[in-house]
């Protein structure tokens, strides 16, 4: 059990069985005796978007201010957002381009940060990108330029080498 204590009353939670209405076997639960309530699992939602160019022979890579290599855009979906709403939002905040076109890829759980990134590929037009102050740099790659300038060892690395050999991902542990 990840969660030791209720979220909403801060009571220390037990684990109970839990079977729901429909017959599905959830198995052991954490409880809260407080507010006689199950408490599922609570983690963060991310996005990391594979920005490519109309022709989808470029791909647009970022500098964060720390580390060495190159990242994709991301950021965490805010409470009632939809993830590709998140997509198009981060883009434009991130490299000032609008996305035309946006599609999901994959998805990671990402323990160090508690986050389930859901990878996108996003097309946008190529033009000169705009970074914020979130970033050192964005500059278009060709896809073997990216495989080079991408972090090693990175979930982004792992997106990128998935989306270039079709959907053969490697992750890192």
């Amino acid at each position: 059990m990840d969660m030791n204590y209720c979220m909403q009353c801060g009571t220390k939670l037990r684990m109970k069985y839990h079977l729901a209405p429909d017959g599905e076997d959830a198995g052991m639960v954490p409880w809260c005796d407080t507010c006689e309530s199950f408490r599922w699992p609570v983690f963060n939602t991310a996005v990391s978007m594979i920005v490519l160019n109309e022709a989808r022979d470029k791909i647009l890579l970022i500098k964060p201010p720390k580390g060495e290599g190159y990242v994709f855009v991301a950021g965490y979906v805010m409470q009632g957002e939809e993830a590709e709403e998140t997509v198009r939002r981060e883009v434009a905040e991130e490299v000032g381009l609008q996305v035309t076109a946006a599609q999901f890829r994959h998805s990671r759980y990402y323990p160090r940060t508690n986050t389930l990134m859901l990878n996108f590929t996003a097309v946008v037009p190529e033009a000169a990108p705009h970074p914020n102050h979130e970033m050192k740099e964005a500059r278009w790659f060709t896809p073997e330029e990216a495989k080079e300038a991408i972090r090693r060892g990175s979930l982004a690395e792992a997106f990128l080498l998935g989306y270039l050999t079709d959907g053969k991902y490697d992750f890192p542990e």
